[in-house]
């Protein structure tokens, strides 16, 4: 009887594991932390950051290991993911020239001889992004980068220098084929 019964919860188990369980599945889906690790996932492998990338080690950046802060940043607060990083282009050749000890690649609170210094770079990634949505945009209802730079920015020309970076940003995405498929056999 014992070897019966055995046998039968044998069998019962090898059915069960060949069956596929669509309910459980489908839980699993559309349990709330799938989209928490999705969301991390994606954000690491963004094709965005890995442009960004390139786009800054082209300049010569110390910026460029951090382009996926920038992605991240950009999709935390609905901004355009070159902007931050455009803006820097225009401030501080990408983060080359910079007061000293500061990682501060914007230009953000620097007057003459005062100057907000960030702990890290993405510590001011996240500042500066932060800073554009909540007060440029949110609460002075800039609509784009010119009403922003009018608000930004002491010199008439800023905005559409960041735009020429946002466009070089633009056309280096275009024309990296680093992940397109050879044609050759």
């Amino acid at each position: 009887m014992k070897k019966n019964i055995f046998a039968f919860l044998l069998l019962l188990t090898a059915i069960s594991a060949v069956i596929p369980q669509y309910s459980l599945a489908e839980q699993k889906a559309s349990a709330s932390s799938a989209n928490i690790i999705s969301n991390e996932i994606s954000a690491e492998r963004d094709y965005r950051a890995k442009v960004l990338k390139e786009y800054l080690e082209s300049q010569n950046s110390p910026l460029a290991g951090y382009a996926n802060d920038f992605i991240v940043q950009a999709d935390k607060y609905n901004l355009d993911w070159r902007l931050v990083a455009a803006i820097s282009g225009v401030e501080s050749t990408f983060g080359q020239a910079i007061p000293t000890d500061s990682y501060n690649g914007w230009g953000w609170g620097v007057y003459g001889d005062n100057v907000i210094r960030f702990k890290s770079w993405p510590d001011g990634i996240a500042t500066v992004s932060q800073g554009l949505r909540e007060r440029y945009i949110d609460q002075w209802k800039a609509k784009d980068i010119y009403e922003i730079g009018s608000i930004y920015a002491s010199s008439p020309t800023w905005a559409s220098h960041v735009e020429y970076y946002l466009k070089k940003i633009r056309a280096f995405e275009l024309t990296d084929t680093k992940e397109t498929l050879s044609l050759s056999i």
